[in-house]
């Protein structure tokens, strides 16, 4: 019997390695190619700053961790030509749109040079290696590509018009996944997640600053009444991806894979304070930084795919923080 491989680029971050432990439980895979360069976004003097890595993977043959970064060429080519993955997972990038010091030269080694490398490099190994078929290349993009939401549900067909570094080269990739996979007829799928959350997340996202104030009885600052987001659980997120990459009529398509409902910070921060009776909070004026954001339409993935998440942010929140809880944060 062949066997399925996985590549995963990004392999040991929050989406990357909850993805590739599911893939091995499910036996979809056999074993997980996980591409890494071992870097972090985070400053890690902060004293606020966790490093969760050694947790995400357990010592298993079954995952091949493989130190580098996916805009290599070289190490690229090297891993298709040992490897032979059937399935292609590229969540290498930057794992979130504010960081310190962002410029489109760092935004773009992701989504735009690690992207065309890893198609080309695929097309190339293809080409000389008898037998050798690629099931699917998956490339993680970002609501972000929307800007600013102007309707009730964006949903997949709305016209990508991203306000700020991160969405513009989360974009580009498309783009060139979209263009280059059709040329060299690779079967690809295009996943647009937003505001993922869960444990092991270490990327500062709204979601942990929030629990981890409400533990820490630290005040927090929500930026905007009414803000909201559409606050995805990992492991939705997770099954979405699978289903999109293993269905045919995931083929040639792109998937808002989100819990579908758009939820206030302010909503979010008023669940945890169930938990958390002391926590305070202050209401400020929104980041213009951020576009304006709301709910993802998932009725595509729905249809197509059978996609239905199973964590609303009360569900979600609650498993989060048993989890801190099992691993003895509080």
């Amino acid at each position: 019997m062949k066997k399925n491989i996985a590549l995963i680029t990004g392999g040991l971050g929050f989406i990357g390695s909850t993805l590739a432990k599911t893939l091995i439980k499910r036996k979809i895979v056999s074993n997980c190619i996980l591409l890494d360069n071992f870097g972090s976004f985070i400053n890690p003097l902060k004293t606020n700053y966790n490093d969760y890595r050694q947790r995400r993977i357990i010592s298993d043959k079954r995952f091949i961790i493989e130190r580098g970064d996916a805009s290599n060429s070289q190490i690229v080519l090297n891993l298709f030509k040992k490897y032979k993955p059937t399935l292609v997972y590229h969540t290498a990038a930057l794992p979130l749109a504010k960081i310190e010091n962002l410029n489109a030269t760092e935004a773009s080694i992701g989504s735009i040079d690690a992207t065309k490398n890893l198609i080309e490099n695929l097309n190339f190994v293809r080409s000389l290696t008898k037998n050798y078929s690629i099931k699917r290349f998956v490339y993680f993009s970002s609501s972000m590509i929307y800007g600013d939401f102007k309707i009730k549900n964006i949903h997949e067909n709305i016209e990508a018009n991203p306000k700020e570094i991160y969405g513009t080269m989360k974009y580009a990739g498309e783009v060139i996944t979209k263009g280059l996979c059709n040329y060299y007829n690779i079967p690809y799928t295009t996943i647009r997640p937003s505001a993922v959350y869960g444990p092991t997340d270490m990327n500062q996202r709204v979601s942990q600053i929030f629990i981890e104030k409400a533990i820490k009885e630290e005040k927090i600052l929500i930026q905007g009444k009414d803000e909201k987001l559409d606050f995805t659980y990992i492991k939705d997120l997770v099954d979405g991806v699978i289903l999109a990459s293993l269905k045919k009529n995931g083929v040639n398509n792109t998937f808002n894979i989100t819990n579908g409902k758009g939820r206030s910070l302010l909503e979010f921060t008023k669940i945890l304070k169930k938990y958390f009776p002391k926590l305070n909070y202050k209401i400020t004026s929104r980041d213009n930084f951020r576009p304006k954001r709301g709910t993802l339409s998932i009725l595509k993935a729905s249809k197509l795919l059978g996609y239905k998440p199973k964590y609303s942010i009360e569900k979600g929140i609650k498993e989060y923080l048993s989890y801190l809880k099992e691993i003895n944060f509080y």
